[in-house]
């Protein structure tokens, strides 16, 4: 069963969030759900904001050996890191990345 959010509710939270505050600390005070809280600001046309992922600074040579045919999984393991965190790494230095199993294009 889908229970439909107050028009008023609705209304509230789309100033909240685009007042800056998170869906986090929207879940912390109305009695909904994160996945509910976002899918309410979607349908009400809010743009979400990217979360924020706090990220190490970036190694030496990371991006270098990414681009120079390493895979993630390898880049991670030589970094000692997690594999998503060498992604959101990569990423967030604006890597782009291969499709995968892809190699290197030359």
């Amino acid at each position: 069963m889908t229970s439909e959010v107050d028009p008023a509710v609705v209304i509230e939270l789309v100033k909240r969030y685009s007042g800056g505050e998170t869906i986090e600390s929207l879940v912390a005070e109305y009695p909904f759900s994160y996945r509910k809280v976002r899918t309410t600001l979607i349908n009400a046309g809010v743009t979400l904001r990217p979360p924020k992922i706090r990220l190490p600074p970036t190694p030496p040579g990371l991006v270098n050996a990414y681009e120079h045919g390493r895979s993630i999984r390898q880049v991670a393991a030589l970094y000692g890191m997690s594999y998503n965190q060498t992604r959101n790494i990569l990423l967030a230095e604006g890597v782009q990345l291969r499709s995968r199993g892809q190699p290197k294009q030359v």
